[in-house]
Order: C-alpha cells, then sequence, then structure tokens
C-alpha cells in the first residue's frame, strides 16, 4: 500500500506521520510518499527577482526544509518513505501527486480550529477530502495556545 502524507511543517502534519507509523505498528504494510506544495511565485516576485530558476530552488529549498522533520520520523523507524515538492495550487497538487503516485490513502493532518472564512472557502483537508479519489484519513490535532 502507497500512502501519501501532506507535509506543510506544522505539528497536524507530524500527528498523520506518527499515524501512519502506529498503523505500520500494528501491521499495515505500507510506504510513505511526503509531498509539501509551495505555491506559484506571485507577480511581484517574479518582477522582483527575474529569475525562474532562482524562485523554483527557492521554492524547492523551503519545501525541503519542510519535509525534514517528516521524513526523519520515517526514517528513525524503518519506514520506506520518498519526499518530494510540488509547486502549484496545494490541493489540486496533492490530488494530482497522488494520481501519479498511485496512491492508495492520503493521511493528513488537521488542526482542530475553524473559523467563518474557512466554513466559507473549505480547508485543505476538507476539500482534498472532497476532490481524492482515494480515502482520505484526516488526524485532527487540537490547538495550542501559541496557535
Amino acid at each position: 500500500m502507497k500512502v501519501l502524507i501532506p507535509v506543510d511543517g506544522s505539528e497536524a502534519a507530524l500527528a498523520a506521520v506518527r499515524h501512519v507509523l502506529a498503523l505500520r505498528g500494528a501491521g499495515l504494510q505500507a510506504e510513505s510518499v511526503l509531498v509539501n506544495v509551495q505555491e506559484t511565485a506571485s507577480l511581484y516576485e517574479m518582477v522582483v527577482v527575474h529569475d525562474a530558476e532562482a524562485m523554483q530552488r527557492a521554492a524547492d529549498q523551503a519545501g525541503a526544509h519542510l519535509l525534514a522533520p517528516a521524513r526523519e520520523l520515517l526514517e528513525a523507524a524503518g519506514a520506506p518513505c520518498e519526499a518530494m515538492v510540488a509547486t502549484g495550487e496545494t490541493v489540486a497538487m496533492l490530488i494530482e501527486t497522488c494520481e501519479r503516485q498511485r496512491a492508495d490513502l492520503i493521511v493528513m493532518g488537521a488542526r482542530g480550529v475553524g473559523s467563518v472564512r474557512g466554513a466559507l472557502l473549505g480547508s485543505t483537508s476538507q476539500q482534498v477530502t472532497q476532490r481524492s479519489p482515494v480515502p482520505v484519513t484526516v488526524v485532527h490535532v487540537q490547538p495550542t495556545a501559541s496557535d
């Protein structure tokens, strides 16, 4: 089984990784694909920087930095994983990556907060759940005092 785990550097994303490790501990034979989605450069960034390759390198480095703690958790547990950085609209890229990687399941974290904006637009986890071609497990994490 192949499990896609979106990683954004949050504690919720790490909770999703820990959930997958718990499933593996219970006997699930799965390999994990970690993915971080970086936003496409804004028009302002393109005008100021003038170097698309430099902007992509910066996005790749930022994504790799955010993926590192999740990758370390999996590797420390001896769990096979692949890590990748995608660029684009978050939900669309997660669905595309799921399909391209032929994932059987998406496990993603979600903070236990809500807002009027979130209710109107829908959180990333809600949108992925609605659009995913495979089952989605959402691991909820209660917000801390700093959230």
